[in-house]
């Protein structure tokens, strides 16, 4: 399938299915660059955020290998749903450890931490089956809408319980952290945007692979450079106030 891909990509244009193929192996180069990037810069920031980078390439490690999977599982004519979900239920949860990490909330985290991840759970396990029930029935229905009801409950846990907390972090973090929370509200709105595009016809699975896969991309690697950033900017101030080098 591979060869015919790019013999149509010549010959007659992209097709959508060649416009998938390639977004799968473009999202795992991706995942790979962003998994390589995270844990050598790790030795480059502050130790106490050390662990907010390995998170990060833990994140698009998995997805790396997902996607390496997902592209093989796509080019032989099936589209890799269980796959993709498996991804989902543990980098999901990854990325919303993030918050506590960078709050440096420690054993008070899990007064955040537990409602983000049962939510998450429930998300991934309702939507996963409203993915695997019959196209635009009744269970389709459900589990979709109940699925973007957990999902409008992390957005709730980030913006109004843990807002507070976030506001008292240093400036840098701070401004990390309200992106991040950008990402889980608009970033995440991309998927169930592509789980409706299933109901584009003949064309509509394709649609919803290419919405996933560039929300995956956007998501976990821009999650994890945003967090980054954040963390190289409050070093450079700690530095530059003669604070403890940021490398130690």
């Amino acid at each position: 399938m591979n060869h015919l891909l790019l013999a149509t990509s010549v010959q007659g244009g992209l097709t959508i299915a060649a416009i998938t193929q390639y977004l799968f192996w473009i999202g795992t180069v991706a995942m790979g660059c962003g998994t390589a990037f995270f844990w050598l810069e790790r030795s480059n920031v502050a130790a106490r955020y050390r662990s907010v980078l390995t998170v990060s390439g833990l994140v698009t490690g998995v997805a790396c290998f997902h996607y390496f999977r997902m592209a093989s599982i796509y080019a032989g004519g099936d589209f890799p749903t269980a796959y993709r979900y498996i991804d989902w239920i543990i980098t999901t949860p990854l990325m919303l450890i993030k918050f506590p990490l960078l709050l440096g909330l420690g054993k008070g985290a899990r007064r955040f931490l537990l409602p983000l991840i049962v939510l998450d759970v429930l998300m991934i396990v309702t939507a996963y089956v409203a993915e695997v029930s019959p196209l635009g029935g009744g269970m389709w229905w459900a589990f979709f809408i109940f699925a973007c009801i957990c999902e409008l409950g992390i957005v709730y846990q980030l913006f109004a319980k843990m807002s507070t907390s976030i506001d008292a972090a240093p400036a840098p973090i701070a401004e990390a952290l309200r992106l991040m929370r950008g990402f889980i509200l608009i970033g995440w709105l991309i998927y169930p945007i592509g789980f409706l595009m299933a109901l584009g016809g003949t064309a509509g699975g394709d649609l919803r692979e290419i919405f996933y896969n560039v929300a995956d991309v956007i998501n976990k690697v821009g999650f994890g450079l945003v967090a980054y950033y954040g963390i190289k900017a409050l070093s450079s101030i700690e530095t530059e106030a003669g604070l403890k080098p940021a490398h130690t």
